[in-house]
């Protein structure tokens, strides 16, 4: 893939030790996030279940879900309307992202950078991702330290990026977020085949205040997609 002038393999950094943006890089990304507005626009079905059917820059958002029911799906939907609308993301720590699906999703791969396995340098990795993105989804490798998260909120709200950590409940994020979207159950619709996923989802934080509630959303549908059920 290079329609943006950086090959397939540009997208991925796959050494072990902290990742290093070359100068071209950072300065290709940087108009982009230097067009700074309030919100990042989300896509359906969460622009109807947010307030301001946005993501404010500078916020944290914790997407926490058991391993296998959805979460990582849940995040990279976050992602698709603004990564449509040109903004560049970035996801650290998914071993194996699944661009496929990724793409289904309406995520502009030309758009995103990945660093699969940053091990013990994942902080300093999102940092200085930091500095090219607009949107970053974390996968931490373990609990989060509350220092660690502190310090890399702290940078997130300098630079006006959107953070979106990645936990289970055994390794809860340590610290509020402005929204939490946690996943508290999760099946497959069948018919001859797997055709859907059924994700219960409780939003909470910004705005949630006194109408927290569950929500059925479907991720993937048939196509790929996230929907509201």
């Amino acid at each position: 893939m290079t329609g943006s002038g950086y090959s397939y393999e540009h997208m991925f950094a796959f050494s072990p030790q902290r990742p290093v943006l070359s100068a071209d890089l950072v300065a290709s990304l940087r108009p982009v996030t230097l067009a700074k507005t309030r919100t990042l626009p989300l896509g359906e079905p969460w622009n109807a279940l947010v307030p301001d059917a946005g993501l404010r820059r500078g916020s944290t958002v914790v997407v926490q879900a058991p391993p296998g029911r959805g979460g990582l799906s849940l995040a990279l939907s976050l992602l698709s309307e603004s990564s449509a609308r040109g903004h560049w993301s970035a996801v650290v720590g998914v071993d194996d992202p699944g661009v496929v699906a990724i793409a289904d999703l309406g995520v502009d791969l030309r758009r995103v950078l990945f660093v699969p396995r940053p091990r013990g340098a994942w902080a300093e990795s999102c940092a200085d991702l930091l500095d090219g993105v607009d949107l970053l989804i974390v996968r931490p490798p373990s609990r989060v330290a509350h220092g660690a998260a502190r310090r890399l909120m702290d940078r997130v709200r300098e630079r006006g990026t959107v953070l979106i950590a990645l936990t289970e409940s055994a390794a809860p994020w340590p610290l509020p977020a402005e929204l939490t979207f946690d996943v508290t159950a999760a099946h497959w619709a069948t018919s001859s085949r797997l055709d859907a996923r059924l994700l219960t989802v409780r939003i909470t934080g910004r705005g949630q205040a006194g109408r927290a509630r569950e929500h059925v959303v479907v991720l993937p549908n048939r196509r790929g997609r996230a929907e509201a059920r």
